[in-house]
């Protein structure tokens, strides 16, 4: 008798980060870092601990706080920390800047990462204006 395969897994919906930003609270991004603050400092000034200090991350070119001895793998990374690399990379360091030195698997909740993200963008005053919710299909600006 044959073996039956696997029902395929349906797809998750594309993420729209401007949504679950504008929808995200930074005072629960704030207490989803306390795992973070084991290696990370989050204050204006604060020091370089395992991890570079996170004051003002959001915006800032990736691999480049002053002080931090970054892997070639970070400091070779291209771009800066906007809201959707920063997104990307908390879901899976490893996977999104192979050899990276971060020793931490990731925020598989899209809702978390959105959360922690806000909270970093309160951080240093630098951050960009978060990414605009996308309208629904469909739908077409008021006239």
């Amino acid at each position: 008798m044959p073996i039956a395969a696997p029902a395929p897994q349906p797809q998750a919906a594309p993420v729209d980060l401007g949504t679950l930003l504008a929808g995200a609270e930074p005072q629960v991004g704030q207490a989803k870092t306390q795992v973070c603050a084991s290696c990370h400092d989050f204050t204006q000034g604060g020091p370089n601990r395992i991890g570079p200090n996170l004051w003002g991350v959001v915006g800032r070119d990736i691999g480049s706080h002053a002080g931090f001895a970054y892997s070639d793998a970070m400091k070779s990374e291209p771009g800066n920390w906007s809201y959707e690399k920063l997104f990307d990379y908390l879901a899976s360091p490893a996977r999104d800047i192979p050899g990276n030195k971060m020793g931490f698997a990731g925020l598989r909740k899209p809702e978390d990462r959105a959360a922690v993200i806000r909270y970093l963008a309160t951080l240093g005053g630098s951050a960009p204006p978060l990414p605009r919710p996308k309208e629904p299909a469909g739908e077409t600006a008021a006239q």
